[in-house]
């Protein structure tokens, strides 16, 4: 039980640092989602609040390592993961998908992984619009070796949207003169973004950095 309320207790901290807005974001469990919200995979994390669209929900989930019936297997050694985020407008008895993000990682031999930043999950309002900001972050990598991931930083505004893509920084050694070096980190932003207010650059910007550094378990 304990257990359980520290969990809770650390999302609810970091919504409310990461949410600049004026809405009233609140976590909800899987039961809380209203009749009609699907989705594939296992129930990560949810967040609802009300802004200038109507009643909004937001759920991530993940399918972790397994195998799907979706890709093509060369043999039997290949395993698959996939990352869904889903964002519901609830109006009434009725619910209204307003936009999907997948990806994944399929058929992979060696080390594999396709999965959301546990942390990072804001919702803000930096253009004072009045129409939330929801960023998703999350890395996916199939290596068998101690090298980047890829990287990508999703975010919508209403049914717009903007992405950053490029991959994380990990230690790659210590040269002769014993400074440490890392390999990857390397991002570019899509057309949105650069045409965008100069607020989403500098928090996707600042967001990317935060996260860079490759941290293993």
């Amino acid at each position: 039980m304990i257990y359980r309320f520290l969990i809770v207790f650390t999302f609810l901290v970091f919504v409310q640092a990461y949410s600049q807005n004026s809405f009233d974001v609140k976590l909800i469990n899987e039961k809380a989602l209203p009749k009609g919200v699907l989705f594939e995979g296992k129930f990560l994390d949810a967040v609802k609040w009300t802004d200038g669209i109507g009643d909004n929900i937001v759920v991530r989930t993940e399918t972790g390592i397994h195998v799907s019936e979706k890709y093509t297997h060369d043999d039997n050694d290949g395993y698959d993961a996939e990352v869904f985020a889903y964002h519901y407008l609830v109006e009434k008895d009725t619910v209204k998908l307003l936009w999907k993000v997948y990806d994944y990682i399929s058929d992979c031999p060696v080390d594999i992984e396709a999965e959301f930043f546990k942390d990072t999950f804001p919702v803000t309002d930096l253009d004072n619009d009045g129409i939330a900001e929801v960023w998703l972050m999350y890395k996916k990598a199939c290596h068998g070796d101690v090298s980047p991931c890829i990287m990508k930083i999703i975010m919508y505004e209403d049914g717009q949207k903007y992405a950053i893509r490029g991959e994380n920084k990990v230690f790659g050694g210590t040269d002769e003169k014993g400074k440490k070096y890392y390999i990857g980190g390397g991002y570019t932003f899509d057309s949105a973004f650069e045409k965008g207010p100069k607020e989403f650059l500098d928090y996707a910007t600042k967001l990317w950095q935060k996260n860079i550094i490759q941290k293993w378990d």
